[in-house]
C-alpha cells in the first residue's frame, strides 16, 4: 500500500483527481487529493496573500498530522511548483516525486517567466479564463461530457501564484527519485521545460499523447504510469 497525495493546478480543485484517485483505491493504496487554498470548494476562501508556499505550507501539514510516510507526490501545472515546496519542507517523509505535465520552477521564477500567454479575466486577488476561452481552450481536447463536468467546476486561481517568485532553498540541490509525464498535446508548460527538471532532478521520462488533463482524457495510462514508479 503506497500513500498517494494528488496536488491539482490552476483553475482547478481535487476534483480533477477523481477518475485517477478512484484507479489507485481500487488496488489498494491510500489517496489524498486536497483542493488548495482559495480554490474549488475553498473559493469563498480566496484572499490576498496566497502563494506557492502558502498552498505548500497547508499540504506539508496534511502530510505531518496524517502521519503520512513515503509518500508518492504528485503535481500537475502550476501543482508543481506546490509539490517542489512540499518536498523541500517534508524531505523525510516523500519517496517519490511525479510532475505530470507540471511547472516545475527554480528558485526565484515565476510562472508569468515560463507562461506568457494572457488572461482572460484578472481581479485583485485572482485570475483566470473566461467560460467561453476555457471551454474552447483549456478543456477543448475533452470528450464532451467530460468537458462540460469539468466547466461546471472549475474556478479562478489565487493570482500571488502566477505573480509572486517560488522560494526554493534547497530543493534543487538535493536528489529526488522523480518521474517527470509530457502531454503531447499541451502547448504549456511545454517540452523544454519539462526535460528541464527531468534533466536536473534525474528523473525517468515518459510522454502521453494528449492535452494538458490527462488525468481526464487517459485516466487509465496515468494512472499505469504513476503506479510504474
Amino acid at each position: 500500500m503506497t500513500n498517494f497525495v494528488l496536488v491539482h493546478g490552476s483553475y482547478q480543485g481535487g476534483w480533477i483527481w477523481q477518475k485517477v484517485a478512484d484507479r489507485l483505491r481500487a488496488v489498494g493504496h491510500k489517496v489524498y487529493a486536497p483542493s488548495l487554498d482559495g480554490c474549488a470548494e475553498r473559493k469563498s476562501q480566496v484572499r490576498a496573500g496566497i502563494t506557492t508556499e502558502t498552498q505548500a505550507d497547508e499540504v506539508a501539514q496534511l502530510l505531518f498530522y496524517e502521519d503520512l510516510k513515503e509518500v508518492v507526490l504528485v503535481g500537475t501545472s502550476s501543482g508543481g511548483m506546490v509539490v517542489c515546496r512540499v518536498a523541500e519542507l517534508m524531505r523525510d517523509r516523500i519517496s517519490r516525486l511525479v510532475f505530470v505535465d507540471a511547472l516545475a520552477l527554480l528558485d526565484g521564477e515565476k510562472i508569468r517567466d515560463i507562461v506568457t500567454r494572457s488572461t482572460a479575466q484578472e481581479s485583485g486577488v485572482t485570475a483566470g479564463p473566461s467560460r467561453e476561452d476555457a471551454a474552447n481552450r483549456l478543456f477543448a481536447d475533452l470528450e464532451p461530457e467530460t468537458r462540460a463536468w469539468a466547466l461546471e467546476r472549475y474556478t479562478q486561481h489565487p493570482i500571488g501564484i502566477y505573480n509572486e517568485p517560488v522560494r526554493l532553498q534547497s530543493f534543487w540541490s538535493q536528489k529526488w527519485p522523480t518521474s517527470v509525464i509530457w502531454c503531447r498535446q499541451a502547448p504549456n508548460p511545454g517540452e523544454a521545460h519539462q526535460r528541464r527538471a527531468a534533466e536536473k532532478l534525474g528523473g525517468t521520462w515518459a510522454e502521453l499523447d494528449t492535452g494538458h488533463y490527462p488525468m481526464l482524457s487517459t485516466p487509465d495510462e496515468l494512472t499505469r504510469l504513476l503506479l510504474a514508479g
